[in-house]
C-alpha cells in the first residue's frame, strides 16, 4: 500500500517515457564532464605503480527542459571505485596508463502532476580508463633520475579517456547504471608553475558511440559532442601536502532517440576544492569536495570524496 499523491515506480516509468533521454545523460555527465582532476599531468618517475581506493557522495538537483512535465527532480548517488595505475617509458617520454572499476548505488525522484515517485539503482558502473603522456617537461625517468631532476618547468601533456559498456543494464528500465556505449575523451593539459603554485588548464571532447538497445529495448539513442574544461590552482605546502582550487564548465552533448530532434543540450559549471595529505609508507589520503554554480539544463550538484592511494616504485 501506499500513501495518497505517490505513484509507484512502474507508473512513473509509463508516465515518464522522455525521462531517460534527460537523466540517463545528466546525471552521467555528472560522473564525466563534472570530473575535478587537479594535478592530472604531474610528472612520476617510470615504474611506478598506483593502487586507489576511493569512495563518494554526489547529491543534489536536476535541471530539465522546460517542456518536460516533471518537476523537483533530485538525486542522491554513492559510489566506490577500486583503481590501479603504473607510469612507463613511451619513446622517452613519461607516460601513464590507469584502469577503475566502479560501484554505484542511490535514488532518483521526481514528481509528476504532483505526484511523487522514487527509483533506485545499485550495481556495477562502467569501466573506466585512461592513458596520458607527457609531452613537454616531463621526460621518462627512474626513480634515482627522478629524485634529482629538476621538476619545476612547464608540462604539456595530452590524455584519451574511455569508458566501457560494463555497467549494470537493462533497456526494459529507463534509469540504469551503466550507458550500453562506447566514451571515449582526447584532452589535451597544461601545467604551469609559479613559485609553490601549479596552474593546471585542461581541454577535452567526449565522443559516444550508439546505444542501439535503448528504452525499451528497441530505440537508437546517440549524443552529440560533449565539451568539458577544467581550471586548477594548486599550492604545495610541503612535498605531496597541497591544496587547489578547481572549476570545470561543460557544454554540448544533446541527445536524439531514432534520429529525432536533438533534446537536453548541456551548459552547467562547478567549482570545488581538494586536499592531499601524505601518510606513512607511500601512502596518501585526498578529500574533495565540489559543487554546481550554474546549469541551464544538467545537473546541479554537491559532490564530496574521499579517495587512498598506495604507491610502489620499481627499485631496478
Amino acid at each position: 500500500m501506499r500513501s495518497a499523491g505517490f505513484i509507484s515506480r512502474h507508473e512513473l516509468a509509463r508516465s515518464l517515457p522522455r525521462l531517460s533521454a534527460f537523466i540517463l545523460l545528466l546525471t552521467w555527465c555528472s560522473s564525466l564532464a563534472q570530473e575535478l582532476e587537479p594535478r592530472a599531468y604531474s610528472p612520476s618517475p617510470v615504474g611506478t605503480t598506483f593502487m586507489l581506493i576511493a569512495l563518494g557522495r554526489s547529491t543534489g538537483d536536476v535541471t530539465l527542459d522546460p517542456s518536460i512535465p516533471l518537476t523537483n527532480v533530485s538525486a542522491t548517488l554513492y559510489s566506490s571505485a577500486l583503481g590501479v595505475g603504473r607510469t612507463f617509458d613511451l619513446l622517452g617520454r613519461q607516460a601513464l596508463v590507469t584502469v577503475a572499476l566502479p560501484y554505484a548505488w542511490g535514488d532518483i525522484s521526481g514528481e509528476v502532476q504532483e505526484r511523487k515517485g522514487t527509483i533506485s539503482r545499485s550495481g556495477l558502473a562502467d569501466l573506466k580508463a585512461r592513458f596520458s603522456v607527457n609531452l613537454y617537461g616531463s621526460p621518462a625517468l627512474s626513480p634515482r633520475e627522478f629524485a634529482k631532476a629538476r621538476r619545476r618547468t612547464p608540462l604539456v601533456g595530452a590524455s584519451l579517456s574511455m569508458n566501457a559498456p560494463s555497467g549494470q543494464y537493462d533497456p526494459a528500465k529507463l534509469i540504469n547504471l551503466g550507458t550500453n556505449r562506447w566514451a571515449f575523451r582526447p584532452e589535451v593539459g597544461i601545467s604551469i608553475p609559479v613559485k609553490k603554485l601549479d596552474l593546471d588548464f585542461y581541454y577535452g571532447v567526449w565522443l559516444f558511440s550508439d546505444n542501439s538497445r535503448f528504452y525499451p529495448g528497441t530505440a537508437s539513442r546517440t549524443q552529440d559532442i560533449l565539451s568539458a574544461a577544467q581550471a586548477h590552482v594548486s599550492y604545495t605546502f610541503r612535498r605531496n601536502l597541497w591544496c587547489a582550487v578547481d572549476s570545470t564548465w561543460y557544454g554540448g552533448g544533446a541527445s536524439h532517440i531514432n534520429n529525432g530532434p536533438a533534446t537536453g543540450r548541456q551548459s552547467s559549471s562547478r567549482i570545488g576544492v581538494t586536499v592531499s595529505v601524505p601518510l606513512a609508507n607511500r601512502q596518501s589520503l585526498k578529500i574533495a569536495y565540489s559543487s554546481g554554480v550554474t546549469a541551464q539544463v544538467g545537473s546541479s550538484f554537491s559532490t564530496v570524496s574521499v579517495s587512498w592511494q598506495h604507491v610502489w616504485f620499481d627499485t631496478r
